[in-house]
């Protein structure tokens, strides 16, 4: 297929964007007049359903390999995106099949079909032949109404890796805020974090005369106020993360509504999905997709409406990159993924190519160093950042066949200084020039946003 790109990414002149690489086979297909049809329904247990399809190539050996890799690395976004344990194919029974044998105990795919299926569902992720598209459930989803709740005497907090971070709120204003010090990645006692988190929420209550609700933010997978994976509880045991952690909010929950002897509304979701809300309250704006650059990639939406979609939106395994030597991610195993291309990882794995030679530095100092180079002026620091802002261009290009995007809030420890601003600035160039029919708004947060929008946006999910 002829792919062409306007802008090459010096340090990775390999590089293979999906939105242009997806362009160039729909325009293949296009022109073959045996195409046919693939639906696909990606379901959960709860009855949640998203739908896909597309035609593909004519069936046959000579188009197979196209086919599978075109639905494949579509079908991995969507399971990071959207979330399911069953895949439901319509129209090709050896794409399902090659699905079938990739999402397995086995396959290439091993890792998101443990991962997705049994950590955050419950179940292994399975692939299931229908006769026809007629034979799927119709799409069925529901976004969260949750946040720009205002009203009332709030708590807000967020738990990260080194702090707990919690704020009294009233009427959408912070009258007190304060971090605690903790280690939580590899405490054994479930109840570190239990009564650690309760711990933060009776420091700010004594800042109010009652507390009438409480919302927080985490790292991690949440699913109706229960933590299903997250590295903050990597050093609990199986059985106390089902027994006590799972069930933490709920137990936390009840025990405020014990004490301020009334209900007290209690909701808790990813932090990427609370940046994307503080960064659309800041904006009074929606239709924003939050992307953080730091350890590794997370993300966060706030839909058109305004609202917190049930989504994953793990974009740190989503493919970016459909190059056959693209960054492999040492977790997954999987190749051209998110967390390679817009993180510290990234800044290490294009340093060696800028001619930086770091040694053993831990990615968090080689990124110290890349910055600490870019203030001087350093030409090499700069091919780096380059480097990521066209990747990250056509990524964002990618991102919004998939998203409702007005706004990409930009945030992280990669996004700081001069050479976030390249990154900005590059994307900027390559969405003008590739794509001028997007219309998306790259930010960063206001100075207000960062100070207490975090903790305000947090405060404001439940509502009273």
């Amino acid at each position: 297929m002829n792919i062409h790109h306007q802008f090459t990414p010096e340090l990775d002149p390999h590089f293979v964007a999906p939105v242009l690489w997806n362009k160039a086979f729909e325009e293949k297909v296009a022109a073959s007049p045996d195409s046919h049809r693939v639906d696909i329904a990606l379901t959960r247990a709860d009855g949640t359903c998203f739908r896909w399809g597309a035609q593909l190539l004519p069936a046959g050996p000579e188009n197979e390999k196209l086919n599978n890799h075109y639905v494949e690395r579509t079908v991995k976004f969507l399971l990071w995106m959207k979330g399911g344990c069953t895949i439901m194919v319509a129209g090709d029974d050896k794409v399902a099949d090659m699905l079938a044998s990739t999402y397995c105990q086995g396959g290439a795919r091993e890792f998101d079909w443990d991962f997705i299926g049994k950590l955050i569902y419950d179940q292994p992720i399975k692939v299931v032949k229908v006769a026809s598209a007629a034979d799927l459930p119709a799409e069925h989803m529901t976004s969260i109404a949750l946040g720009r709740n205002l009203d009332g005497y709030r708590i807000g907090f967020d738990l990260g890796g080194s702090d707990r971070k919690a704020a009294a709120v009233v009427n959408g204003e912070v009258v007190y805020s304060e971090e605690v010090v903790w280690n939580p990645y590899h405490e054994k006692d479930p109840n570190y974090h239990l009564e650690g988190v309760d711990d933060s929420l009776l420091r700010v209550a004594k800042h109010l005369p009652q507390v009438d609700a409480i919302g927080g933010s985490a790292a991690g997978v949440y699913v109706s106020n229960e933590p299903r994976v997250a590295s903050l509880f990597r050093g609990i045991s199986p059985d106390d993360f089902r027994n006590v952690i799972r069930p933490m909010f709920h137990t936390l929950q009840k025990r405020w509504s014990e004490r301020m002897g009334k209900n007290v509304p209690f909701e808790v979701v990813n932090d990427g999905e609370v940046t994307a809300l503080a960064g659309a309250m800041g904006m009074n704006d929606d239709a924003v997709l939050g992307i953080a650059m730091g350890t590794s990639l997370a993300s966060g939406y706030v839909d058109p409406e305004g609202h917190i979609m049930p989504w994953l939106n793990e974009l740190a395994f989503v493919p970016v990159d459909y190059q056959e030597d693209g960054g492999v991610d040492e977790w997954s195993k999987d190749k051209g993924v998110g967390a390679m291309y817009f993180s510290q990882q990234a800044v290490a794995r294009l340093a060696p190519r800028a001619g930086f030679d770091f040694g053993d530095l831990s990615f968090p100092e080689q990124l110290k160093k890349v910055q600490a180079a870019m203030a001087e002026g350093d030409e090499r620091a700069r091919r780096i950042y380059e480097t990521i802002g066209i990747e990250f261009g056509y990524s964002v290009a990618y991102f919004s066949r998939f998203y409702s995007v007005r706004n990409l809030l930009f945030l992280g420890r990669v996004a700081t200084g001069e050479g976030g601003q390249i990154i900005i600035d590059k994307a900027n160039e390559v969405l003008r020039a590739e794509f001028p029919e997007l219309h998306i708004n790259l930010c960063v947060p206001d100075e207000r946003t960062k100070r207490h929008g975090q903790a305000v946006a947090a405060a404001s999910l439940p509502k009273l």
